[in-house]
């Protein structure tokens, strides 16, 4: 029987047209992996089948009559809180300010839909609706994903894994026919991909039909045909045995040009001796402690992969590194050699020697900036928007960093047309823009396909071949760490594991 069907459809986003007569059926016990490069249109397919995008041309067609939200549900990889959670999470901008954590909603409010308005002081005095979902069933979902033992933290604590799982979690509460799923696996644990492998063959085997968008590598048990897409058109449609056996696409990047990478030298502050001295470092939210006693020094132009599991307090503790995290005043640490960064300096100061990027950055950066300013705003640690005037050295290198990472035909665009593997690709040429000494790349190859994977790393490993350079690299992937690598800190449970520095 089929479920879906799509006929000769095609799709504009913006100004251009990303999908391109597609013609598509998914029948009942058919559970489908989408594959292809970055701006392939794999989003945007799962997003138009859900209703959320309407098409230019063509028809689909559904085997039900109730529209198609009571059916279809898409677990987007874009998982803004404010918009999962409605009002109820707009108060909490970062989850690295969760010192307020104890007003925030709990998991359990949200899976269950019993969040009270912004600003509530006083819980009686909010009469909310009963919860449609059971006692039995919330059991049930969130056993499968195994979070029941976090069904009464409050969500800004949780890490991205964990809050993956929950969102996925919501999902399954409202018993859909079809399950589609955007990268689920991007910055996930080796526990927590298991999880899901593990959580969609147990609902394939209660009738529940599985479409995904995701990579090669990631292709689930569950998942019985694959479709293939190259530049908004169906390259092929064929069963998964046949498409492992497939030979891969061919290269879309080349290899860095060694004369623009020359172009990068040296950073232009390099007189310090250790990029960062961590004494005992600890984050604490109400009664959870995230971080407990870290010691950490990193001398410049060393070279470190950060490590541990979803929730062991990777992203927290790059947080009080960056001075985003307000708990930060509370330690003690020097930052290239001086006291938290320097009598009197600002966050900004801070910020200045520091190209970051984080999943965190990805999902609160504003969409409707053009690409030219995203990139340059890395000057001024803004996010997008700024007021000084560049000056034409600047200039010069946002479009140099544009044409490194292949992002310079995308130059004029608005960062929200962008596909999410080339949002990413932007961030990444932010956070290389400034040149600077220390480089903190939080899982930054999330949501980029193999090739664009192995190239950044070869830019990353270009870029790092100076000893006046420092890196420190966030991966739950040990194929997406770059060869430059050559030091290994683990976190278990908010502590270093032992043997690590």
């Amino acid at each position: 029987m089929t479920l879906i069907s799509l006929q000769n459809v095609s799709v504009r986003k913006y100004e251009s047209t990303v999908l391109s007569e597609i013609n598509w059926n998914i029948e009942q016990g058919k559970n489908w992996a989408i594959v292809g490069p970055n701006g392939s249109g794999k989003s945007v397919l799962l997003e138009v089948i859900a209703g959320k995008w309407p098409v230019l041309s063509g028809k689909i067609a559904y085997d039900w009559t109730p529209p198609v939200r009571e059916n279809i549900e898409l677990v987007s990889n874009d998982y803004s809180f404010n918009r999962i959670v409605s009002a109820g999470a707009e108060y909490y901008q970062q989850r690295f300010h969760a010192y307020e954590s104890e007003r925030a909603p709990s998991v359990r409010a949200i899976l269950t839909d019993q969040l009270r308005p912004v600003g509530t002081v006083d819980d009686k005095s909010v009469k909310l609706a009963p919860s449609k979902v059971s006692e039995e069933e919330l059991a049930r979902v969130s056993g499968l994903l195994s979070i029941s033992h976090l069904l009464d933290h409050p969500f800004v604590t949780l890490s991205n894994g964990e809050t993956r799982r929950m969102l996925l979690a919501k999902s399954l509460l409202k018993k859909p026919k079809v399950l589609m799923l955007d990268n689920a696996f991007s910055g996930l644990d080796v526990h927590s991909r298991e999880v899901l492998r593990n959580a969609l063959t147990e609902l394939t085997k209660h009738g529940v039909t599985i479409m995904m968008a995701t990579t090669a590598t990631e292709i689930p048990p569950c998942i019985t045909d694959v479709l293939e897409l190259e530049a908004g058109k169906i390259a092929a449609k064929k069963p998964v045995a046949r498409f492992k056996t497939a030979g891969a696409h061919a290269a879309h990047f080349p290899q860095p040009d060694p004369q623009k990478l020359a172009h990068f030298g040296h950073p232009d502050f390099t007189d310090f001796q250790y990029a960062l001295d961590l004494r005992n470092i600890r984050v604490k939210y109400g009664e959870d402690q995230i971080l407990d006693g870290v010691n950490w020094k990193i001398a410049k132009g060393e070279k470190w992969a950060l490590s541990g599991a979803n929730g062991s307090g990777k992203s927290t503790l790059l947080s009080v590194i960056t001075a985003d995290n307000p708990q930060r005043f509370a330690n003690d640490y020097d930052l290239f050699d001086q006291k938290r960064g320097g009598a009197g300096a600002s966050i900004w100061d801070i910020k200045q020697k520091i190209g970051h990027v984080s999943p965190e950055l990805h999902l609160y950066f504003p969409r409707n900036t053009t690409v030219f300013k995203t990139i340059a705003s890395g000057f001024f640690d803004a996010t997008g928007v700024f007021f000084k005037k560049l000056t034409e050295t600047q200039i010069e290198r946002v479009h140099e960093v544009a044409e490194l990472l292949h992002v310079h035909e995308l130059i004029e665009k608005d960062f929200s047309q962008l596909s999410k593997g080339q949002q990413r690709m932007v961030l990444l040429a932010r956070a290389l823009v400034k040149n600077p000494p220390l480089l903190i790349l939080d899982e930054p190859c999330q949501g980029l396909d193999s090739e664009a994977i192995d190239y950044f790393k070869s830019v990353v490993n270009a870029i790092c071949d100076t000893d006046q350079r420092t890196l420190i690299y966030v991966s739950h992937y040990p194929n997406e760490i770059p060869s430059c690598v050559t030091r290994y800190l683990k976190l278990e449970n908010g502590k270093v594991a032992n043997g690590q520095v």
